[in-house]
């Protein structure tokens, strides 16, 4: 039986359906089943994930350091 730790370590590869075995997913839901909090902390990580915007595109490596430089450049004073 699944302890409530196990259910958040394995809930993003649930919500995202991926990298997780017959075996887990039968298990993380018999959890779920059961357990009245973890069933409600993997609705609210759907809710979460389905609400942020999501990149089609990937970026490329220019972009990337772009993006890190003006972060590194924002946490100066």
């Amino acid at each position: 039986m699944l302890k409530c730790k196990d259910v958040v370590a394995k809930a993003d590869a649930l919500v995202d359906g991926t990298s997780l075995t017959m075996r887990e997913r039968i298990a993380l839901r018999m959890h779920l089943l059961m357990c009245h909090h973890c069933r409600r902390y993997v609705h609210q990580l759907r809710v979460l994930v389905n609400t942020l915007p999501r990149e089609t595109d990937r970026l490329d490596d220019a972009q990337t350091r772009d993006i890190l430089e003006k972060l590194d450049t924002s946490r100066d004073p």
